[in-house]
């Protein structure tokens, strides 16, 4: 049986999520000169440049981001099989700093717990906050956004993917089905 394939998230609607998201963080902070943005590897450091280049349209201000890569802080390579590590590109310290971690989709809580543990390794921020694109729920770990795009009840089989135009050619997310 083939497997069946609903467009969650049009591009349009990625793109007035990823506005919202900005104006929630910029509601939020009190400060943006203290925000730094780090995407997670891979779909999350472009949508963490999404995010910083939407503060900037609405606010006039640049955050700076990086690119996290916590490959080596997950609890279940031997469940994900192996993996080519990134390396991480943060080029600031993150002590005293505002840290909004974004990531694509949330679903176990596993892989933001390996970023908060690689975030250590930088600095000691004074607050972590956590932005997704989409939360699938099934949590295995007590992790929840800050800043949700879009919640998706998901059956543990489904799955959910994530398009993005710098790396996919388009811009969508789907819920897919066996």
């Amino acid at each position: 049986m083939a497997a069946k394939v609903v467009e969650i998230l049009s591009s349009e609607e990625i793109r007035r999520t990823m506005t919202r998201l900005a104006s929630q963080v910029i509601e939020r902070s009190r400060d943006l000169s203290t925000l730094v943005i780090l995407g997670i590897y891979t779909r999350g450091v472009f949508l963490a440049h999404q995010l910083a280049r939407q503060i900037e349209v609405l606010e006039g201000v640049t955050v700076p981001v990086g690119a996290l890569d916590i490959t080596f802080y997950r609890d279940d390579l031997d469940q994900i099989g192996v993996r080519t590590p990134a390396k991480s590109e943060i080029a600031f310290d993150l002590t005293g700093k505002t840290v909004l971690l974004v990531d694509d989709v949330i679903y176990k809580g596993r892989t933001i717990r390996a970023a908060l543990n690689a975030v250590n390794d930088y600095g000691r921020p004074s607050t972590i906050w956590l932005a997704v694109l989409v939360d699938r729920g099934h949590r295995e770990v007590p992790i929840h956004p800050d800043f949700t795009g879009k919640k998706l009840p998901t059956a543990k089989e489904e799955k959910v993917k994530v398009y993005l135009q710098d790396l996919d050619a388009r811009d969508a997310v789907e819920l897919i089905s066996s």
